[in-house]
């Protein structure tokens, strides 16, 4: 046996900090350090008898954690010689320059192994062949059928708790659901409360509507509790838009104590709050969402574009009431008459299936890979990321404008889209969100974060500035 071999046998992945089931910690830790070259292609790995002991679980806990890592392709099994690193050059190209990948869209990162356009396929197939499959073709209840909605309640009950079903509704994407509930809720020049930094959708909602954003400030745990409550005194706003897990574009999530002292806020000042848990499915172990806080004055949004494919154009609404959510179904029916009802079906089956649960945990284990590439290309800068995310905020130093950066990386394995496309006032953050999602290859993304540390270490060229 080589040295090289050897040290690839005595490989010991860390479990420290990790939560969630011990058997996807596992997995995770395993494609971290696959993708970050800790271990090569075609190294073995320990016998899993071995590596139980080592780490002092149970031996089908390492069982179901190396299954998870071959499902997405970066292990193979050899019989009795064990398991190895496949050769990761074998996964899907990166998409050509001008191919019909939107850069600026934050997209959560597929293996090739995942095999989406199969399942879909697959899926649609049991849709259509289903003996209700008649009634899909036909106008559907605006707020969703009742067997979708029941599905949705499930789903989302480990963040809510028990869900009325007649508070749910179905729509055709979170940017629908959005644009709906601020509709039925705030009239023109009414005052919305965000993020210093905010989600582009909800920002250009604000400007096509008239309403009138109010930046509330931050750290890098969320919202400032002290600071909305002078706001809510101030300003009088009707709403509070957030993202409490996972915020898009700065990846904070909001501590339990914070969530209870905004729904605290809202209910002494009657703001309604709409929480946009776009990210809220890649957490193992969520924290208890505000609408459990303050459900009588918290629209809750969950959609499937980042725990599977925004293709679907699924989202779920749960409303504070059952009568504010039969309002809501008329304003999807004003707006877009109904979600697409074969995509609701297919929704409900992999939700009922357990589908959707092996889609996003390949989706988690593909992120966790990129985020341990991320991190150990662009840790000494200021940069704020989780494991779970797809996206990390990178603050630049003074030498550097966002817009220049995006300028000088132009297209590659990271997308980079400037703070100025997230800022709710004049004076943007000097920082910029760069997505994991955009590309398969893990290689052009480490490429891609070289070259944005190597860029971050000197002044911008003529070219940046341009």
């Amino acid at each position: 046996m080589s040295r090289r071999t050897a040290a690839m046998a005595d490989w010991m992945p860390s479990l420290a900090g990790r939560r969630g089931p011990k058997y996807l910690a596992l997995a995770a830790a395993l494609a971290e350090d696959i993708a970050s070259g800790r271990l090569a292609p075609g190294a073995p790995l320990p016998p899993q008898r071995e590596l139980a002991a080592r780490l002092g679980i149970d031996l089908t806990t390492v069982t179901r954690a190396l299954n998870e890592v071959r499902r997405d392709g970066l292990i193979e099994a050899a019989g009795r010689r064990g398991s190895f690193v496949r050769d990761t050059k074998t996964r899907s190209p990166a998409p050509a320059i001008g191919a019909a990948v939107d850069l600026s869209m934050n997209l959560t990162p597929h293996p090739a192994s995942l095999h989406l356009c199969e399942r879909l396929r697959d899926g649609y197939r049991t849709v259509l062949e289903a003996p209700d499959a008649a009634a899909r073709l036909h106008y559907q209840e605006p707020g969703g059928a009742l067997t979708d909605r029941s599905a949705a309640a499930e789903w989302l009950r480990p963040r809510l708790g028990a869900i009325e079903e007649d508070r749910v509704m179905v729509a055709g994407g979170a940017q629908a659901a959005l644009s709906a509930i601020c509709h039925q809720i705030l009239a023109p020049n009414s005052t919305v409360i965000v993020g210093r930094a905010t989600f582009p959708g909800m920002k250009a909602l604000i400007e096509a509507r008239g309403y009138r954003a109010v930046a509330c400030e931050a750290d890098g745990t969320g919202l400032d509790p002290d600071h909305l409550e002078q706001l809510c005194r101030t300003e009088r706003p009707a709403a509070l838009y957030c993202v409490p897990t996972l915020d898009n574009p700065t990846t904070a999530t909001l501590p339990v104590e914070r969530r209870q002292a905004i729904a605290k806020i809202a209910r002494a000042h009657d703001l309604t709050i709409i929480e946009d848990d776009a990210y809220g499915a890649l957490v193992p172990d969520p924290l208890a969402a505000i609408a459990t806080l303050a459900p009588e004055r918290t629209w809750h949004i969950a959609s499937l574009a980042k725990c599977a494919t925004p293709a679907l154009r699924i989202a779920y609404v749960v409303a504070p009431t059952a009568g504010s959510a039969l309002r809501l179904s008329s304003e999807i029916h004003a707006s877009s008459i109904m979600a697409p009802p074969l995509n609701a079906a297919l929704a409900t089956l992999w939700l009922k299936t357990g589908t959707l649960a092996e889609i996003t945990q390949a989706i988690l284990r593909e992120t966790a890979a990129r985020h341990a590439i991320l991190v150990e290309v662009l840790g000494g800068h200021d940069l704020r990321a989780d494991p779970h995310c797809p996206h990390a905020w990178l603050s630049l130093p003074q030498s550097w404008t966002p817009m220049a950066l995006a300028a000088a990386i132009g297209t590659g394995g990271l997308s980079v889209v400037p703070a100025e496309a997230f800022a709710a006032t004049p004076d943007a953050p000097r920082a910029a969100r760069l997505s994991l999602g955009a590309f398969d290859d893990l290689g052009s993304l480490r490429r891609s974060a070289r070259r944005i540390d190597a860029l971050l270490a000197g002044p911008p060229g003529p070219a940046a500035l341009i």
